[in-house]
């Protein structure tokens, strides 16, 4: 199984970026999506979530500025992150889980400064 993230960057505060993930090697349609995040210093969070349904759940601070998406024909899952704040610099992974399988991404680096 692979997951690819791509689509980090440096934005400036109030900034758009989206990122990506394309996965292989595994069952998509049916997988639960999520993004985390690891910021310096702290523990890894969940960021957003996606079914295979399409229900979607956020972290509070990101709700509302933050949207989880999923294209099951490219098995590309995305992350559309608007008025980005200082305080969303991380690294950003993708996971997929299938059963009891955690499969993640690379991480790609965001970093919201001025």
């Amino acid at each position: 199984v692979q997951l690819q993230a791509s689509g980090g960057g440096l934005v400036q505060p109030g900034g758009s970026l989206t990122l990506s993930c394309a996965a292989s090697g595994t069952r998509f349609n049916l997988a639960i999506l999520g993004w985390f995040r690891q910021a310096p210093g702290k523990q890894r969070e969940l960021v957003a979530r996606i079914t295979g349904g399409m229900i979607t759940g956020y972290l509070d601070s990101v709700k509302g500025r933050f949207t989880i998406s999923r294209d099951n024909a490219k098995n590309t899952v995305y992350l559309r992150m608007n008025n980005l704040k200082p305080e969303d610099t991380a690294v950003y992974y993708c996971n997929l889980r299938n059963g009891g399988d955690d499969f993640w991404g690379q991480g790609t680096q965001v970093t919201v400064s001025s």
